[in-house]
C-alpha cells in the first residue's frame, strides 16, 4: 500500500506541475478528487502497516496532501477556471 500512494502522490505532483501552466488550471478539478484517493490509500496503508514499514505510506500522505493543497490554492487564484 506504501508504494503504491507513493507512485500515486508522484504521478499527482506530474500532474499538479503540468495543471501550473496557464489556461490548464481546469486539471486541478480531476486532480484533486484523484490525489485524495492517493491520501486515501496512503493512510489505509499507514493503517494497516507494521509501524517499521510505514515509511513510504507516509511518503505518500504528505506527497498527496501537498498536491492537494497547491491545487486548491490553485483553484482559487484562478476562480475556479484559469
Amino acid at each position: 500500500m506504501g508504494l503504491i500512494s507513493l507512485l500515486w502522490g508522484i504521478v499527482a505532483l506530474v500532474w499538479m506541475v503540468v495543471a501550473l501552466v496557464p489556461l490548464l488550471g481546469w486539471g486541478n478539478w480531476f486532480l484533486i478528487p484523484f490525489a485524495a484517493v492517493g491520501a486515501l490509500i496512503a493512510a489505509i496503508g499507514i493503517l494497516f502497516t507494521h509501524p517499521s514499514k510505514r515509511g513510504r505510506a507516509w511518503s505518500g500522505l504528505i506527497l498527496n496532501g501537498i498536491v492537494i493543497v497547491v491545487g486548491i490554492f490553485r483553484l482559487g487564484l484562478g476562480g475556479g477556471i484559469v
